[in-house]
């Protein structure tokens, strides 16, 4: 069920789950006498490395699972990764943006075996020639270069546990031969996700209350195709196809919503209940195609790339939403009020980059590049609304949008980087952007048609800067500074109102504007094992949902409380945090302590009392709070034996409670533990997620004027899961090129 009251707000509100783990500082090797030393972790101008080559926990790993044992990264719902003080991490291989949607992306990493991994780049802060938005940062996997010609591949198995079972299998092939490289991936699985559900909201003579279910059945299946040809010994061509489907029918919602009602002393006058029960069926696409060209201009790394791509999403959504009243909780229901909703979306987008980076001997690096995007949505919202009378289905009242949304934007940027010495190293650049949009909105309601356009133009120059010195061998300090745009997303343009209760739905807005992000940090690393992160970001009207309520009288002449979760711009949000960390391996590599503790600090400031969309006044709903955290995360790998075949490993995270665009966000946690076996070729694992059972979500809120808005989410995180992994065929072959596609940016904007 995509109803996404309040989850998306959440995991972007930016608290910081800083699941730090790392390994040795250091590994020696002896040649001829003479002792060499190299770092396992370390900090660059604009980026901290992790050399997985020089570690001892790759062998038997998939990607993901190296990825969650990385300094800086964590991950909360086994699916996406954060880096610490960032709202989210984009997934780059060898320096492009992998080219998939966010589930294929997941079972990829699950599945490409960490042994062909060289090392990890986190870039906390990206540079002018890196296209994200907000405060993203990046993730960038660096895979091993001399392997040989032949055929390679895996499979894996996956079995997990919640409130319901869910399965997922996957193959993964690689083929090399000279000049030509094919990568494949074939995946799939289904699922139910559940969730449990109580909102509570009102004011002190009119209180609602809902409890109960959802649970959203779900069946994908994906997969992507990269050929990759070397002209010439200077340049390739390389061609990518990417492809994701779901099917999410019989979707389910079931609430008991009672209304109580109180006179002015406190004493209960009137206690009403109906049931909530709906259900809907989706499904969507997503197929992108990437044509990219490169060729190196000399031995010391410059060159050119292109990429032209085309990319079309489609999503259908059906939903039939009823109101069945209840004389009492004993008593059978009867029809109240039923609601169809057909909600489709189609997204078409051309894209084009070019980039261009020039090296100098003196190690200067000149960059300069430019993007083209163009976007159409189409969404055709059909709304029927059915009343009865003694039981009969009254004839409906229709409520039909079509809106049509045109983008373009053209983006040009500038770096320069330099390095002055041994010690000190520095990079400057630029970005500006340009967006044009229009989007028409054509309305039926009521025997009523409208027309509404609404256009969009503004240009943004985007600066960046960072520097990094190394005072001596053990000490390290960094800065890094970047400005940044986070876009709308399309489905929170599209002006559809999604139904959950009869007094309770979702408002998107087409009159959103992007907004603006500045982020600034300051870092400090001692041996490469402790470090001290100073993050501190100011977001200039942040895109959130905004919950607002106000008393109306129904046509039974009954007193009541309608709650709107408002997609919109609201304010301005602060967000500063220090988090201290320690990443290092004890007993001989047996045990790996990976410990971080800090505190973040929110200052939120917004006020609305209007849906921009339909101009409906509400009450006044203001957060001018603030709030100060404690967080702390240990996530430890204990190695069992000398062969280095087993292991166990022991996560937990605490987030203590924090103020975000919803109200009070109360105190999470979690312990989740893990046991590994590497037999051979196969690999095999058993996870216990969230043991306790803490990580539930629970927001309060409490306004001035006597409204409060309550929601407790439960989304059964505890969870068992079996999996086995079989790695086959040449392991050294070289893997094809992942081109970043010219589309990447856009397809972001569809989730």
């Amino acid at each position: 069920m995509k109803t996404s009251i309040l989850i998306a707000a959440l995991f972007f509100s930016g608290f910081a789950f800083a699941q730090e783990k790392k390994q040795d500082t250091v590994k020696t090797k002896s040649i001829e006498g003479v002792t060499l030393t190299k770092q396992v972790f370390k900090k660059q101008s604009d980026r901290f490395v992790y050399d997985v080559a020089a570690s001892p926990v790759a062998k038997g790993n998939t990607t993901f699972d190296l990825l969650k044992q990385t300094p800086l990264l964590s991950t909360t719902d086994d699916k996406a990764f954060k880096i610490v003080g960032k709202n989210n991490a984009l997934i780059y291989i060898n320096g492009r943006k992998t080219n998939m949607d966010a589930e294929s992306l997941t079972q990829f990493l699950k599945n490409t075996p960490a042994e062909n991994i060289q090392k990890i780049e986190v870039i906390t802060v990206p540079g002018s020639e890196y296209q994200v938005e907000s405060s993203d940062g990046i993730i960038n996997i660096i895979l091993k270069k001399k392997m040989s010609d032949g055929t390679s591949g895996n499979m894996r198995m996956s079995n997990s546990q919640n409130k319901y079972n869910a399965s997922q299998a996957s193959f993964s092939v690689n083929y090399r031969k000279d000049k030509l490289g094919v990568t494949a991936n074939l995946s799939g699985g289904e699922n139910i996700n559940p969730q449990a559900y109580i909102l509570k909201n009102g004011t002190n003579r009119i209180k609602n209350e809902s409890v109960g279910n959802i649970d959203d059945p779900n069946k994908n299946l994906g997969g992507y195709l990269n050929i990759d040809y070397q002209l010439t010994e200077k340049s390739n061509l390389a061609l990518s196809w990417n492809s994701w489907a779901n099917k999410s029918y019989n979707s389910t919602i079931n609430l008991l919503n009672t209304i109580t009602e109180y006179d002015k002393d406190g004493i209960l006058t009137s206690t009403k209940y109906t049931r909530t029960q709906n259900k809907e069926d989706a499904r969507n696409y997503n197929n992108s195609v990437n044509l990219n060209y490169e060729i190196k201009l000399d031995s010391l790394g410059s060159k050119f790339n292109a990429n032209a791509a085309y990319l079309i999403y489609k999503r259908f959504q059906y939903s039939d939403n009823n109101t069945l009243n209840l004389a009492d909780l004993g008593s059978l229901p009867t029809p109240g009020k039923k609601i169809t909703q057909n909600i489709p979306q189609i997204v078409n987008n051309f894209s084009a980059t070019v980039d261009y980076i020039q090296k100098f001997k003196n190690d200067f690096t000149f960059s300069a590049g430019g993007n083209f995007n163009k976007t159409k949505t189409d969404n055709d919202t059909k709304n029927f609304t059915f009343l009865y009378d003694n039981g009969i289905m009254q004839n409906p009242d229709a409520d039909f949008n079509h809106f049509i949304y045109d983008e373009n934007i053209y983006g040009a940027y500038i770096t320069f980087e330099k390095k002055f010495s041994d010690k000190f190293s520095g990079k400057v650049g630029a970005r500006y952007e340009i967006t044009n949009s229009v989007g028409t909105a054509d309305s039926f309601k009521n025997n009523a048609e409208g027309h509404q356009k609404i256009e969009q133009n503004y240009n943004n120059l985007l600066p960046y800067l960072s520097f990094n010195y190394a005072i001596n061998d053990k000490n390290n300090l960094s800065y890094a500074f970047s400005s940044r745009m986070r876009r709308p997303s399309f489905w929170e343009l599209n002006p559809v109102r999604n139904i959950i209760t009869e007094d309770n739905y979702t408002q998107n807005n087409p009159f959103v504007k992007a907004s603006s992000s500045y982020n600034q940090e300051l870092t400090y690393m001692y041996k490469n094992s402790y470090f001290v992160i100073l993050n501190h970001s100011y977001e200039k009207d942040q895109i959130t949902q905004v919950p607002l309520q106000r008393k109306y009288t129904d046509e039974n002449n009954v007193e009541r409380v309608k709650l709107a979760y408002i997609r919109t711009n609201f304010g301005d949000k602060q967000e500063m945090s220090a988090m201290l960390g320690i990443q290092k391996s004890f007993f001989k590599q047996y045990v790996t302590l990976n410990f971080n503790a800090g505190v973040q600090h929110n200052i939120n400031n917004g006020t609305l009392n209007t849906d921009p969309t339909t101009g409906q006044v509400f009450d006044t709903y203001v957060n001018n709070r603030k709030s100060t955290s404690f967080i702390v995360t240990s996530n430890n790998t204990i190695r069992l034996d000398k062969k280095k075949t087993w292991f166990l490993g022991v996560n937990y995270f605490y987030v203590d409670k924090q103020q975000i665009e919803l109200g009070m966000l109360k105190s999470l946690m979690s312990l989740d533990l893990s046991i590994k076996k590497n037999w051979n070729d196969w690999t095999f694992a058993v996870n216990v997620n969230d043991v306790l059972r803490t990580n539930v979500v629970e927001i309060e809120d409490m306004q001035d004027s006597g409204n409060y808005n309550y929601i407790r989410n439960d989304q059964y995180k505890r969870n068992l899961t079996v999996s086995i992994t079989y790695n086959f065929g040449n392991s050294k072959v070289k893997k094809v090129r992942d081109i970043e596609g010219a589309s990447d940016a856009i397809k972001n904007r569809t989730r």
